[in-house]
């Protein structure tokens, strides 16, 4: 009966100290959002009170609320160090308490974005922010607060960014940028295997679709609580700019269809590509080739990918000029170590025509000596 006793009282201690351990990590939060500028403060306690609703806790107690409110303030970069520890708590009491479905990965990433969410603007300020600072500030500026507030919601996720390895190689085309991305967790065989069993849902069609942000997630599609978009018009037809979550160079951003239709190379994508580096100077913006296995992951959206980088294709020499039949347009072969044609000239619709000429011709062009094919069995 004794043992019974001093056994209990250690597991209502043990339960205490877990309850005030997931207070202290909700507003340890909502601080980290006040910090980052994610939740203003006139919506701190709205903040407070979403987060108690998702673990199901009930009060914040006195004591826990002057404990860390009498901490010192946080700085940004300070914010930014706590946040992995913070949720890496939240989950581990998600997960004993019933709240998380499985100590995995998979489980987490879609836990951990719904905690997130509760912090985010809603699309609606998050869009009007954005044009906002576009007209009346800079383009600059609308890009740099949409950035910032993609990594601050952990949509972005900084401390997976930083294991990516990078590194430059000296080559006869100049010096090379040669990058190893491992910011995308791994799966393990177990969860593979579940996820080859789990059940096909067409909501959204895809991981480029406008219905993302918000998207609660499953097993096998990721959770978009905390995703935003903010949309644009390209060459008359709506877009939509978001970042990519798995970050190859700065500002990697993704430009998108409204629509979910395939991606095709035509006249029109380098009308939008032209219109899209007017509206945004400081962005690059380039796509994938619309051909499977060589192409973009997602063949099944037109989209784009840019951003603000420098690529050492920039700095590519000539190898050799071309005649180009269309005056006021120069063409040049660089050396590179694929065939690159540059072209350049002062009229934009000069440009996209003659890039529209060649990309035609090279659709339609076999070289067998050479291994090259425009088709194999009626498929480009």
């Amino acid at each position: 009966m004794c043992a019974e006793l001093i056994g209990t009282a250690f597991a209502d201690r043990l339960y205490k100290k877990e309850y005030e351990m997931i207070q202290e990590n909700i507003l340890e939060l909502v601080k980290y959002g006040l910090s980052t500028g994610l939740v203003d403060p006139e919506d701190k306690v709205y903040t407070i009170n979403r987060l108690l609703e998702l673990f199901q806790v009930d009060e914040i107690e006195d004591a826990v609320f002057e404990k860390v409110e009498n901490l010192p303030a946080w700085t940004q970069e300070e914010a930014e160090g706590k946040l992995e520890g913070i949720l890496a708590e939240m989950m581990d009491y998600a997960y004993e308490n019933g709240l998380m479905a499985e100590n995995s990965i998979v489980y987490k990433d879609l836990f951990d974005t719904k905690i997130m969410g509760c912090l985010v603007p809603e699309p609606s300020s998050v869009r009007k922010t954005f044009r906002d600072l576009y007209e009346h500030t800079s383009p600059l500026a609308a890009t740099d607060y949409f950035y910032k507030l993609s990594r601050d919601t952990n949509y972005i996720r900084r401390y997976r960014i930083k294991k990516d390895q990078k590194w430059t190689a000296d080559t006869e085309f100049g010096t090379l940028d040669i990058t190893i991305n491992l910011s995308k967790p791994e799966k393990d065989p177990k969860e593979i295997a579940k996820l080859k069993n789990a059940p096909s849902v067409g909501y959204p069609k895809c991981m480029l679709c406008v219905e993302n942000p918000g998207y609660r997630g499953r097993s096998n599609f990721p959770a978009r609580q905390n995703h935003r978009m903010v949309p644009l018009s390209l060459a008359g037809q709506t877009w939509y700019l978001q970042y990519s979550p798995y970050a190859y160079y700065p500002e990697h951003c993704i430009v998108l269809n409204s629509q979910h239709v395939p991606m095709r190379i035509s006249r029109g994508t380098f009308d939008r590509l032209f219109d899209f580096v007017q509206q945004f100077p400081h962005y690059m913006l380039g796509s994938n080739a619309d051909l499977p296995i060589v192409g973009g992951s997602i063949l099944n959206h037109d989209h784009f990918q840019g951003g603000r980088y420098h690529f050492p294709m920039d700095d590519a020499k000539v190898r050799c000029q071309l005649k180009s039949p269309v005056p006021g347009v120069s063409a040049a072969l660089l050396d590179w170590p694929m065939s690159t044609i540059q072209l350049s000239g002062t009229d934009e619709q000069t440009l996209i025509a003659e890039a529209s000429r060649i990309l035609d011709a090279w659709r339609g062009y076999s070289d067998a000596q050479c291994g090259i094919f425009a088709e194999t069995d009626g498929t480009p």
